[in-house]
Formats: structure tokens, sequence, C-alpha cells
């Protein structure tokens, strides 16, 4: 059933240093095998994103890998999604995840919110 796995193409793109990362936060955090990303309902521009450990995959969910990175995106979510990329960014503020989607028209400053 699991048979949408993507490695660095397709829906949703992961750059080598988000990869590195979640590489890094996976094999640290006991139990987690995988990192779940999804769209839910709030902040302050209408959507959020939303990440959390996961240790089971569900048949639709996507899957993308790359090194020791695997990433789950569901399909609700992944409608919010497509075409978007995430990356690992470090600043003098701090270090945080990023979505850089095509798909949202207008975010909030701190880039956890958007609407479409």
């Amino acid at each position: 059933m699991h048979d949408e796995t993507i490695i660095d193409a397709g829906p949703v793109r992961l750059t080598e240093r988000a990869a590195k990362r979640i590489g890094e936060i996976l094999q640290a955090e006991a139990g987690a095998a995988m990192l779940r990303v999804a769209v839910t309902g709030g902040g302050c521009s209408g959507f959020q994103y939303d990440f959390c450990f996961d240790e089971a995959r569900a048949d639709d969910d996507l899957l993308i890998a790359r090194g020791a990175a695997k990433v789950l995106i569901d399909p609700v979510s992944l409608d919010f999604l497509k075409g978007a990329e995430i990356d690992f960014v470090e600043e003098m503020i701090g270090a945080a995840f990023r979505i850089n989607n095509p798909n949202a028209t207008s975010s909030c400053g701190c880039g956890t919110s958007f609407s479409v």
C-alpha cells in the first residue's frame, strides 16, 4: 500500500539542509521514526503549519525520504503543500524549518501561518 515515496522530487521538495536537520532530530528523539508536516486551521493568517513526530505511516500518507530524513504528509495537507519546499534556515534570531509555499497568497511575519 505504501507505494508513494518521493526522493527529493515530486509534489513537495525537501532541501538538503532540511533533510540533514530532520535526520539529526529523528536519530536523537527516542521512538520518533518520521516527522509529520500538516496544515491545520488557525494562526493569524487562516492556516498554519504543524510539525510533530510520528511512529506510523497511514496508507494514504505521502512519504518523502532523503538520507536519514523521513517526512509524512497527509492527503488533505498535501493539497495545500503541492509545489512547496521544506527548508531549514539558521539566522541570527534562531534556526527553524521554513516552508516556501507557492500556494500561499499571504503569510504572517513569523512564517508559520498563511492564507490561500
